[in-house]
């Protein structure tokens, strides 16, 4: 990736497989690929690739007789004006592979101060909280409408034709149109076509809309903190005593790392409730104990959790860490 300019090829780089469809002018006609965290490739499949090959055939074929006006091209932008990716790849001989640029993306944004979690960290939101079950081999039809977008009208069979305005043809478009969504919108609109006719549906975006697994990208500037917990229910926290809005939640999983003496950072359990942390125990965004530490804390930084164990309240503190997985 040494000369590859990433403001043209800009998409999620923790992505498995991505095609450009693009011509001689670098107009990009669409893009093919994304994933999500179930998965790999939830939504990649020969037909649907095919499917793509023969509609950026006839978006070339509209654009060689005009019917289609080329877009402003972004100012190119290279590796090596990325400081911190130049000191620790070009200045020691190594080349630049594709999982390091979207990482050092937000490395330099940390050392910068502009780092922006629930945009830079929480990458493709997972249009399945939308309600959204694509049938895969077709492209964008909608194999099943839930949630947001069923109460927006959507239906089973409609193609999903532009988002907020944006056409898009495959679920790479989908999924990078979607990623570019302000995260503080509360609706989004999306176009379909049924049976040949348009139709505009306005969706109101669910609360932490924006919010995916990212465990799989190895971020260097998600502060890892070796457990996982799920958000407690209203009924659970009334009888433990605990806020209704707050963002108490239980432990569900200890990685064996978290044991060892290099590594150790707390004395969780799997059960234990956490219900403060550094004696906070509600916040705008955040659900759960994991999630706020994530979205408050940086890499290595130490925190207190308030804790409830077999129904004793106890303190303990945590230290995050910082993965690093260069090879």
């Amino acid at each position: 990736m040494d000369d590859v300019n990433v403001s043209l090829f800009d998409h999620d780089w923790n992505t498995t497989l991505y095609f450009f469809l693009l011509n001689a002018d670098e107009h990009i006609y669409m893009r093919y690929g994304g994933r999500d965290s179930a998965s790999p490739d939830t939504y990649l499949n020969l037909q649907s690739l095919e499917l793509a090959a023969a509609q950026g055939l006839e978006l070339h074929r509209e654009y060689a007789g005009g019917q289609i006006k080329p877009a402003p091209l972004p100012r190119p932008v290279f590796p090596r004006e990325m400081p911190l990716l130049v000191e620790r790849t070009f200045a020691l001989n190594k080349c630049v592979e594709c999982h390091l640029i979207g990482d050092f993306q937000n490395l330099q944004r940390e050392h910068d101060g502009t780092l922006d979690k629930l945009t830079h960290v929480y990458r493709s939101p997972d249009i399945k909280t939308l309600g959204i079950i694509l049938d895969v081999p077709k492209g964008l039809v909608v194999k099943e409408a839930r949630g947001a977008v069923q109460a927006a009208g959507m239906k089973t069979g409609d193609r999903i034709a532009a988002l907020n305005g944006t056409p898009v043809w495959t679920f790479g478009d989908l999924q990078y149109c979607y990623d570019k969504v302000d995260r503080q919108a509360e609706r989004i609109q999306i176009t379909v076509d049924r049976g040949g006719q348009s139709a505009s549906l306005s969706v109101v975006l669910p609360p932490r809309w924006w919010w995916t697994d990212v465990r799989y990208r190895l971020s260097s500037v998600e502060p890892k903190t070796y457990f996982e917990d799920r958000p407690l229910t209203d009924e659970e926290k009334r009888k433990f005593g605990l806020k209704l809005d707050g963002f108490a939640s239980q432990v569900t999983y200890i990685p064996g790392v978290a044991r060892m003496k290099m590594v150790k950072c707390h004395d969780l359990l799997v059960g234990d409730i956490i219900f403060a942390v550094d004696g906070k125990d509600r916040d705008p965004l955040a659900n759960t104990a994991d999630l706020f530490i994530k979205l408050t804390k940086q890499p290595g930084d130490a925190a207190t959790l308030d804790v409830l164990r077999n129904g004793e309240r106890i303190r303990m503190p945590l230290t995050t860490d910082r993965v690093n997985f260069r090879k």
